[in-house]
Parts: structure tokens; sequence; C-alpha cells
């Protein structure tokens, strides 16, 4: 029978300290509540955070489970088994494990103790600028700087509209959606995805803070202003280094010109960059993706509701991607995110003649591989839509490749391979894929999906308490997310926390009341028998009838 003990309150051991240490590849910072490995943030739980910090400090000395337990776990009652999947997730945060033991130590019938070598990196600069989400002003801390990555890097922020009218808003984050798309076609060239550039909308931000915050070199802004059939871009490049200013120019045209517009932009952005640019990277940028205005029109106003996730602005998606497929019917982009919007309908059980819709999905997915072949978002959408709707996880994961081959730098296409990939049973090589996406789009609003499928994949590899938290992470940005409710519930039964997962269980049953253990096989496209046993085996134990 497992043992449980009572933490009296240790009196808020950490509150006061700033403190950030350096080993091996690691970097953990406690002000930023940040744990690094090769730059990139790893996505650990909060008392496995406290749990390694409290053993960093002390790793002069052999530390007990009873002092763990009143250092971490401050008056509540936990197991035994509770510290073991901690340490656990300590070890494979830090990629250490139980049988080599290289950096944390158990030591029999004493305790633990971290043994690395250690690089205390002393106080965080106080002067350091805040992040997007308002540092100083509202009390939460910046971003960590980012490693830059080993080509020319850079991040597009949105334009000010300058067009008089606020519904007109849409049409110049259009135009920054399609300017990165323009520049993530060059190869050598790393582009911060749209979705992290957007997070810094509505802000007066120094290129600076953007370039530390986002790892880049260079930042791009600019205005649009759309008046009647006229549109004027004007955009400044900026060394994020420095601060210098390498180019600045205005655009002008009819919107008959939007996409040449766009994409001289781009070339005037990559030429400064590198003189040398071989012509033909931004040929490859050059491809309009519609004829039609009106589509186009069309497909931003449905692209800005589809980033919203809830029920209702995805149907107010489809509507408008939809209408431009039928004002353009060889937009493969429109026919992707069309069908992508019906996958989302089905993860959230909000599906309501269930074979119809599917059968829907499967057609606009097609003709998205179709009409999209070298679109790598038509690819990406469609090619996702695919793998979980027919159950195809090779032919999606295949698409998806593709995706990323022809846009290395487009973040969905990262994470949408990650949800087959863990569905084809191969979780480890889809938290790679994760965390690359992470990296791509560090503040991307949509984050609650790749917490999701980081949820999935470490509930998948047996990491219950990495899954539970991530899974509360994602619901905590968007409570209607359904996979995110049934991980965080199995994974809280699995792991012996019959009280959370029952509370996790009644958020389930609030969401998707048809959900059962006899309908899990059609929710999921998940390949391996084991995985789904452990899945139903959970989410039995939490109260799923």
């Amino acid at each position: 029978m497992a043992r449980f003990l009572r933490a009296p309150d240790p009196g808020g051991w950490a509150k006061a300290l700033t403190v950030r240490f350096a080993f091996e590849d690691c970097l953990l910072d406690d002000e930023r509540r940040e744990l690094t490995l090769r730059g990139q943030p790893v996505s650990i739980g909060p008392q496995v955070f406290d749990l390694l910090l409290y053993l960093l400090l002390h790793h002069d000395r052999v530390v007990s489970k009873d002092e763990l337990l009143r250092a971490v776990w401050s008056g509540r009652i936990v197991s035994e088994s509770t510290i073991a999947s901690h340490i656990n997730a300590v070890r494979k945060a830090i990629e250490d494990t139980g049988s080599q033991q290289r950096l944390l130590r158990t030591v029999a019938r004493k305790g633990f103790r971290f043994v690395g070598e250690l690089r205390e990196g002393g106080t965080r600069p106080a002067s350091l600028p805040p992040g997007p989400s308002g540092g100083d002003d509202d009390g939460s801390t910046a971003l960590p700087a980012l490693v830059l990555p080993d080509k020319p890097s850079i991040a597009v922020l949105p334009f000010q509209n300058l067009s008089g009218d606020t519904g007109q808003a849409y049409f110049a984050d259009g135009v920054v959606e399609d300017i990165i798309t323009a520049l993530s076609r060059v190869r050598w060239l790393f582009v911060i995805a749209r979705n992290t550039s957007f997070a810094y909308q509505h802000r007066q931000v120094d290129p600076r803070t953007v370039g530390r915050e986002l790892g880049v070199r260079y930042v791009l802004e600019g205005s649009v202003r759309k008046a009647g059939n006229r549109v004027r871009i004007t955009g400044q490049l900026i060394d994020a280094s420095t601060g210098t200013h390498l180019w600045a120019e205005r655009f002008e045209g009819t919107l008959d010109d939007i996409f040449e517009l766009q994409v001289e932009v781009a070339e005037n952005v990559v030429g400064a960059i590198s003189p040398q640019l071989e012509r033909a990277e931004i040929e490859r940028a050059k491809r309009k993706p519609t004829q039609s205005l009106d589509a186009y029109d069309y497909y931003l106003r449905g692209v800005a509701n589809l980033h919203g996730g809830s029920r209702a602005r995805i149907e107010e998606a489809l509507r408008q991607f939809n209408r431009a497929i039928e004002l353009d019917p060889e937009y493969g982009s429109a026919y992707g995110a069309a069908a992508w919007c019906y996958v989302w309908r089905k993860v959230n059980g909000w599906m309501v003649d269930r074979p119809a819709e599917i059968a829907e999905g499967v057609r606009l997915a097609r003709l998205a591989v179709t009409w999209g072949r070298d679109d790598a978002v038509a690819l990406t959408r469609g090619g996702h839509a695919l793998g979980h709707l027919t159950r195809d996880l090779d032919g999606g994961i295949a698409l998806l490749d593709r995706a990323v081959l022809l846009n290395p730098n487009f973040a969905p296409a990262w994470f949408l391979g990650g949800f087959l990939r863990i569905f084809h049973g191969e979780s480890e090589s889809a938290m790679t894929l994760f965390s690359h996406a992470v990296r791509l789009s560090p503040l991307d609003p949509e984050m609650f999906r790749m917490q999701a499928g980081i949820a999935l994949a470490n509930f998948f590899a047996g990491d219950f308490d990495t899954a539970s938290a991530s899974a509360e992470k994602a619901l905590s940005n968007l409570p209607s997310l359904l996979v995110a409710a049934v991980v965080a519930a199995a994974s809280h039964a699995l792991a012996g926390r019959q009280e959370a997962a029952h509370h996790a269980m009644a958020h389930v049953r609030g969401l998707d009341p048809s959900l059962s253990l006899s309908t899990l096989a059609d929710w999921l496209p998940i390949h391996r028998p084991q995985d789904l046993a452990r899945l139903t085996e959970g989410l039995r134990l939490a109260g799923l009838p």
C-alpha cells in the first residue's frame, strides 16, 4: 500500500530567490520560471520545476524525501509514488535517466542529490526589457533570450492599418501574412510564424526587444492603407541587434496589384538581408494563391476566425472558406482550411451529422491536395484532414512532410505533423516536431493546439505528470478543447490523482456528453492498440461511461 504524507508549509522557500543555474546544455531561470535545453524551452509542470530548483539550490548534499515533501508539496497529502514520478519527470526534462543518473542521483534510503557540474548564473539583470505580455506593467516577466538560428532570421510585425476603418484590419493582417509566407519560402531564411508575430499587435515595442524575445536578427514593420481600389504598403527593415534601419520603402498600386506588391516587399527585404540572393528562391514566392480578389478577401476573413478555435468562429470560418471556393473553384488553401474545420468539429464533438460531415471534410481535403500540390498551406491543412478523417496516417504524414519541405517556416505543418505521428505511435518524434513549432512561434495565440499535442504525446509516452500539466495549460487558453480535457482526466487517473481525475472528467462530460469508452476508437485515429488501451483505461478510472 502506498504511504501518504502531509507536508507542512515550508514558509515559501523560493519566493525571495532570483537565481539562474547552468549545467550541461540546460539553463534554469527561477524568476522567469523557465528551463531551456540547448536554447529551446522545455515544457515541465510547476512542481517538477520547483523540485529541480530545490535540488539545484541544495546540490551540496543529499535531500531527503521528507524534505522535498515540505519544500515542494506544502500542506498537501501526496504519495511516495508522486515523488518518484516527479523525479522521473525532472530526469526526462534534463535528458538524464534512472539508469544513468548522470545528473540526478538516487541515494538508497536517503534521498536524492544533484551531482552534475553546476555553473551558477547569478541574478537576472534588472534592466532586461519587458516581454509582449506587458512585463513590468502587469507583473509578468519577459521571455528568455533565444539563441539565434544558424541562418538569417526575421520576424514580421503586424502592420498598422491606416485605412481609417477598423473593419479593414483583417486586410492589413492578410497582407502581412502573405509577406510572411513569401519570405518563408526562401529556404535559407528562418522566419517567425505568423501567429507569434501577431502577439505584438496593438503594442508599441522596441525592435531590439522583439529580436531578443523571438531570437531573430531582423525585424520588419510597416503599415497598410487601403482607400477604394488603391493600396499603399510601407515597410522598414531593422537590424534587431543594433536597432539600425537597413531599408525603408513605399509600395503603391491597385487592389489588382496586391500580390505583386506583397512579393515586391519580400524581394526588397531579402535583397537587403543578402544581396547575393539566388533569384530562383524568390521566384518561388511569386505564385499567386488565387486570381480572385473577392475569394482572397473571404479567405482572409475565414483565417481570422479559424485562429479563434471556438465553435461559433469555426462555423463562421467554414462559411467564409466555402464562399471563397465558390468564387475560385481552384483555391487550394481555401479547400484545405475548410477541410480542417471539419477536423476541428470532429475532435471537439461538434458534428451534427457525423458521416456526412466526415465525407465532406475528406472531399474538401482531396481537392486541397489536388489544387494545392505545391502550396504548403493547402497541403498542411488538407493532409492533416485526410490523415485524421480517413485514418490514412502514412499518407497524411507524407503530405505534411512535403509541406515542411516547401515551407520549412510554417509552424502548423510541424505541429499538425506531430499530431499524426502521435496517432501513428511515434510520440518521441512528435515531441521533436512540437518543440520546433514552438521555436518558430513561441508567442502563438493558438499555443493551446501545441500544448494539447505535447500533452497527448507525453501521455502515450507514459509521462502522466507532464501530460496533465500541458493539458491544463491548453485548457487555460481554450476551455472548450475536448482533447486536452480528456488527456487531463486520463493522466490524473493513471497517476493516482482520483479527485483531480473526477474533476477533469466532469469537464469532459460537460463538453461532449456523447463521448464514451466504446466511441474512443472512432474519436481519434489511434493506430496502436496499446495506445488506445492506455487511453481507455485512464478514462475508465476517471469515470467515463
